[in-house]
């Protein structure tokens, strides 16, 4: 062979030796690798105090995306003000909210946080790097719970503060059940993990963590009527204990001092409210129908 001709009309140099000549070509050069598009979401409700520190936090990502639901505060303007694409609706449950975001996304592969969290410039690498090898699947990212700015390390429960979460993912590779309050989630492809933390700022306060308690309480009743799902007076009777210990005993909440009190009575009296709330709305439910 002689010589190959260039898009560009210059001859380029051919992979094999040259017959005239018995110089060997230099091998070629590989190509750049193109790193994945990386889409972060956040999916808020009036978080508009939150927002900024957690998306300044997202700025390594090639896209942001914010799902705003029902918003009545500032959180569209600070979304916009951070160069967020929004998707705005209202949704009454969870599962739905957050499918709409996973569906804006454009990117190859999503990093789904709240509002509540924030990613390290540790952590933004570590992601950066486990993309741009990974083909396919999903990433468990450990996170560091914090009450009112204080790292809290035991004594949490798989409702309040998980161990770690998967909300690095392939795009097609999760999606969200139905239902108000921690829906189920539906995950394919490997699983790997992540070491660098997502920090976690769950409660500004023990009055925050009573407030969230009371409206999660509230949302599971809710799904449990929806659902015809009955609780049980005597588990959840016998759950305050098993729960109180779970937390406080078993997940060393007792390191944590005031913090592990609170965290274990808060765990003990979820099924407890989950279960009063319900049978008020099942009475108020069965009126309502003999009255029509």
């Amino acid at each position: 062979m002689g010589k190959i001709a260039g898009a560009n009309g210059i001859a380029a140099a051919e992979d094999a030796p040259s017959s005239r000549t018995g110089a060997v070509a230099m091998p070629r050069r590989p190509k750049p690798s193109v790193a994945p598009m990386l889409s972060a979401l956040v999916v808020a409700r009036d978080e508009a105090e939150r927002l900024p520190a957690c998306l300044a936090s997202l700025a390594f990502a090639d896209e942001i995306v914010v799902t705003l639901d029902r918003c009545r505060d500032q959180s569209a303007a600070v979304a916009r003000r951070a160069g967020a694409r929004l998707v705005a609706g209202a949704w009454d449950l969870e599962g739905p909210r957050r499918n709409a975001g996973i569906a804006a996304c454009r990117g190859a592969w999503i990093l789904e946080i709240d509002a509540d969290e924030r990613v390290t410039p540790a952590l933004a690498a570590e992601i950066r790097a486990a993309i741009a090898t990974a083909e396919d699947g999903y990433f468990l990212i450990p996170l560091a719970n914090h009450i009112g700015g204080r790292h809290v390390r035991f004594g949490w429960g798989a409702y309040n503060g998980p161990a770690a979460k998967a909300c690095l993912f392939k795009a097609g590779r999760k999606s969200w059940g139905a239902g108000r309050v921690h829906p189920k989630i539906a995950l394919t492809g490997p699983r790997k993990h992540l070491r660098e933390p997502l920090l976690h700022y769950i409660y500004r306060d023990y009055t925050d963590m009573i407030t969230r308690l009371n409206r999660y309480t509230e949302l599971a009743a809710r799904d449990a009527l929806d659902r015809d799902q009955v609780p049980h007076l005597r588990d959840a009777f016998r759950r305050i204990f098993s729960r109180a210990w779970k937390s406080y005993v078993a997940r060393r909440g007792y390191r944590e001092g005031v913090d592990g009190i609170a965290l274990a009575l808060a765990s003990a009296l979820y099924p407890m409210l989950v279960y009063l709330k319900w049978a008020e709305l099942r009475a108020a439910t069965v009126s309502r129908q003999q009255h029509h």
